[in-house]
């Protein structure tokens, strides 16, 4: 996979608009909401472009059901790749355009750690800016190496994580 960082796209909120659509035909029986979520839900933050959702549904081994559906919608279903109670799909293969990360609703931690993120980026241009050069340098100098890429983000994102969680807790 080429890891390309371009220039925030106002469009890739209508992606995940019409992709939303088409999920919510799908779980209608099992979603309980979902969220563009990642790089490309912050306005002003350069990204992969790859529009990241978050679904919540009410029960998520329900989710192993709709295989189908999904593959005809042109994703891979992945199961939980890495993460315990999560189900995760890809769309796009190499050229990746979209990527599902599904929690059952009472999986709260994972829930809010993705949505506080990406709250407090939404607030604080300056850490989007800070944020932005760091994907950008690493993209770079890492062009085909996604695990490098993820690694020298890593101590950058858990630090900005812990400040919004702190921003969350303090605007209440």
């Amino acid at each position: 996979m080429n890891i390309i960082v371009v220039e925030h796209n106002p469009h890739w909120r209508e992606m995940y608009l019409e992709e939303e659509r088409e999920i919510q035909e799908i779980l209608s029986d099992v979603l309980v909401n979902s969220y563009h979520m990642g790089s490309t839900a912050v306005p002003g933050l350069k990204a992969k472009p790859i529009i990241d959702i978050l679904l919540v549904v009410t029960d998520i081994n329900a989710l192993d059901n709709y295989t189908l559906p999904f593959e005809k919608l042109g994703y891979e279903v992945m199961g939980e790749f890495g993460i315990r109670g999560r189900r995760y799909f890809r769309k796009g293969g190499d050229n990746r355009t979209h990527q599902i990360h599904a929690f059952q609703f009472d999986h709260i931690q994972e829930i809010e750690r993705h949505l506080i993120f990406r709250d407090y980026l939404c607030h604080q241009p300056e850490v989007v800016k800070d944020y932005g050069e760091l994907k950008s340098m690493l993209a770079q100098k890492y062009p085909n190496d996604i695990e490098a890429y993820g690694d020298g983000k890593d101590d950058f994102v858990k630090k900005v994580e812990k400040q919004a969680l702190l921003w969350h807790w303090t605007i209440r």
